[in-house]
């Protein structure tokens, strides 16, 4: 394994832990907040875009080989 496979491993792994702190934050947010059944809903769709907008770009450099840094 070379260096550049093993930083992308930790990074997916650590995207993936800060998603879940992330989700206990918004839900303990929501809880002590008092936010109706709606508005928990709400904060954790626009928790789900984000994290849907970031997998969306894992999917896309992978299926097509493309490097955004390098464009």
């Amino acid at each position: 394994m070379d260096i550049e496979s093993i930083e992308s491993s930790f990074l997916a792994i650590s995207i993936i832990a800060l998603v879940v702190i992330m989700l206990f934050i918004v839900y303990d947010l929501a809880k002590k907040s008092q936010a109706s059944k709606f508005g928990t809903i709400v904060l954790f769709i626009c928790l789900c875009l984000g994290v849907a907008g970031f997998t969306f770009k894992l999917l896309y450099t992978f299926y097509f080989k493309v490097d955004f840094f390098n464009i």
